[in-house]
């Protein structure tokens, strides 16, 4: 989930095997890989070891191994081909920015404002305090909403208390800004003692005149639209880059809410200065039309794209045909004019 170190997509000098990177078995599942990550990456991070360089290598190894395993597709590709199966795809890596230099952090600010995908990790403070409890956890009603500004690399927590037939219906947390801010919205899971330990988090993404993330617990699979993927295949190849354009379409992690309090937090992501947000938390209930056309969307976008993998694959063979066909004119008409 994170990297020490600016510098783009990378991997740590010496690959070692992801699985015994995080001390997991190759049957482990999804909740354990994520617990055995969390530890590692919290007993490494960069600030709580300022002054150990090789703890920052081991970060990093952590953070790769667990970019791979925390992906069913990556984790496909690996168990099945190694690191060798990665290598055409690269690896997104995540910056601290607690750990940056002013001139690089003013380098990575300009590089986003240009539109550059730039992931960055949670302050290593943030999750400590989450884990031992001693973060102040303000109240969030359902059907309400509470405004306010997050310090760069700092976070406001609250609780969404919710019974059991609004945990049965479903709900929705979602932040917006009007600012165009950079923020996390992130989920954090009671633990065993009294701690709160990060589960998910959603970058916010510009849609329209404003920043939004979201989080649904809807008992069934929700997509989001990952604009990175897309960027980076328009890098890549412009051509190609159309018909990646809907595999964007991401499942978000689907998690069932039970009745009880649950912890949610909005992470200020900004290089520079506060971030400006407004939290709130819907029971599904209310939108049953809105969550049936939302099921509807995706059905239909989900079909677009196994259609243009469809369409790519014809293309690639037609060009194939176009330019063998091309490439034999030439040769015909210079074996006509010798």
């Amino acid at each position: 989930m994170a990297s020490a170190k600016m510098g783009g997509p990378s991997a740590p000098a010496v690959r070692r095997d992801p699985y015994e990177v995080l001390s997991v078995s190759r049957d482990s599942s999804d909740q354990e890989i994520k617990t055995a990550y969390r530890k590692l990456a919290l007993k490494y991070h960069p600030d709580k070891n300022a002054s150990n360089p090789e703890a920052s290598e081991l970060f990093k190894e952590v953070a790769y191994s667990y970019s791979i395993l925390s992906d069913p597709e990556k984790r496909r590709q690996y168990d099945n081909a190694g690191f060798e199966a990665l290598e055409s795809e690269g690896m997104d890596m995540e910056i601290d920015l607690s750990n940056l230099g002013t001139v690089n952090t003013m380098f990575a600010a300009l590089f986003s404002k240009l539109g550059v995908p730039i992931k960055t990790t949670i302050s290593a403070t943030v999750l400590e305090e989450a884990m031992n409890g001693t973060v102040t956890v303000g109240p969030l009603p359902l059907g309400t909403s509470v405004s306010g500004k997050v310090e760069k690399q700092c976070a406001h927590f609250f609780g969404v208390t919710i019974n059991d037939q609004q945990a049965q219906a479903g709900i929705v947390v979602r932040v917006t800004s009007a600012a165009q801010s950079k923020f996390k919205l992130l989920y954090f899971e009671h633990e065993a003692n009294g701690g709160y330990g990060l589960a998910l988090q959603e970058d916010s993404e510009k849609t329209g005149k404003v920043t939004s993330a979201g989080m649904y617990f809807l008992h069934f699979q929700v997509y989001r639209m990952d604009t990175t993927m897309n960027a980076l295949a328009m890098a890549k190849d412009p051509e190609a880059a159309f018909f990646k354009r809907l595999e964007g379409l991401q499942p978000c992690e689907v998690s069932e809410l039970k009745a009880g309090t649950h912890i949610f937090a909005v992470y200020g992501d900004n290089f520079f200065k506060t971030a400006s947000y407004t939290i709130e938390a819907i029971c599904a209930k209310t939108f049953e039309e809105t969550t049936e056309k939302l099921k509807d969307i995706e059905a239909q976008i989900l079909a677009k794209r196994n259609e243009l993998r469809q369409f790519e694959t014809e293309y690639r063979k037609a060009l194939a045909r176009f330019q063998e066909v091309t490439n034999r004119y030439s040769q015909e008409k210079q074996s006509v004019f010798i």
